[in-house]
This record gives structure tokens, C-alpha cells and sequence, in this order.
């Protein structure tokens, strides 16, 4: 099936989507993608109301045949996906539209908001546990040298200049 120019392989039988990283890529990007994918869904039937506990498997990938890591998608979204980080994103029936939705709500934003904070607040720590040990003198080798710390709070600054895109 092509949605917007990106290529997924959906299960007939149970209604899951089979991403490449590239066609999630673009369907997370571009607002045309996304109104594609809301507007492919399918309700399947909804299981009976016998109130069973739903099964946590991980399904090996369809290229590699390793098994796949499960994730929250952005962390935050309560769309649990399972990820090859080589080859793809496999969702089940619903979890598509569920994280387009999330997507579309401005959950990436909020989520990239986040990791920002989370990166600042972790360069200050590590500028502030740097002048500390200047002020201390050099009265003994710390654990971390110099350039071990500078590495570390440049890397966050580049995490930093990337997430602000």
C-alpha cells in the first residue's frame, strides 16, 4: 500500500502496518502523510467484553528476523510500537493512527520541549560539578578530566542545537 509517496506492507489478517524507517519518517514530517494515514483507518471487529489481559509479545522483524524492541513511541504518546532500529516500525491495528493523532495534538512538540529541559538541565549540572572542581583547586585528579567534561557539555549543546531545529 502507498500513503503519500511512503511505502507500508499492512496485514491482511490482523490489520497491523509495517513501516520502513524512511516511510515513518515521512508520515511523522508531513502533514499530507499523516491526513492520508487518518484517513485509511479500518475498524476491525472489537473483542468480545470478556475482559482478558492482552498478551505482551515482541514479533521478530520481518527482514532481519531478530526480534523487535517495544517502545513508547516519543516516550510519552501510550502507543507502545515495535521497533527495529535497522529496518522499520511495526504497529498494530491502530497504533498508526493513534501516533498520527499524537502527532497532529502537538505531542512531538511537547515531547521534544522535554528532552530540551531534560538536556539543559543536565549541561548545567555538569557546568556547575565543573566550576565546582576549578574553584577546588588542583589539589587532585578528579574521576572525569578536563576534556572528558568538555566532551560531555559539548555533546548537550549539540543535542541542544539539534532539538531547537
Amino acid at each position: 500500500m502507498i500513503i503519500g509517496g511512503a511505502g507500508l506492507s499492512e496485514c491482511p489478517r490482523c490489520g497491523g502496518i509495517w513501516a520502513d524507517t524512511s516511510a515513518f519518517e515521512q508520515i511523522c514530517a508531513d502533514r499530507e502523510h499523516q491526513s492520508a494515514v487518518l484517513g485509511m483507518a479500518v475498524e476491525l471487529p472489537k473483542a468480545g467484553a470478556g475482559g482478558t489481559a492482552e498478551l505482551v509479545r515482541y514479533v521478530p522483524c520481518p527482514h532481519c528476523r531478530k526480534l523487535m524492541n517495544r517502545m513508547n513511541f516519543a516516550r510519552c504518546s501510550g502507543v507502545i510500537v515495535d521497533v527495529c532500529k535497522a529496518h522499520g516500525t511495526w504497529f498494530d491495528h491502530d497504533e498508526l493512527r493513534r501516533i498520527v493523532e499524537f502527532i497532529g495534538g502537538g505531542g512531538l512538540d511537547v515531547a521534544r520541549g522535554r528532552e530540551i529541559a531534560d538536556l539543559e538541565e543536565r549541561k548545567r549540572q555538569l557546568e556547575a560539578a565543573e566550576a565546582a572542581r576549578a574553584a577546588s583547586g588542583p589539589s587532585g585528579e578528579s574521576a572525569l578530566s578536563y576534556q572528558d567534561r568538555h566532551l560531555g557539555i559539548t555533546s548537550a549543546r549539540g543535542l541542544l542545537d539539534l532539538l531547537r531545529r
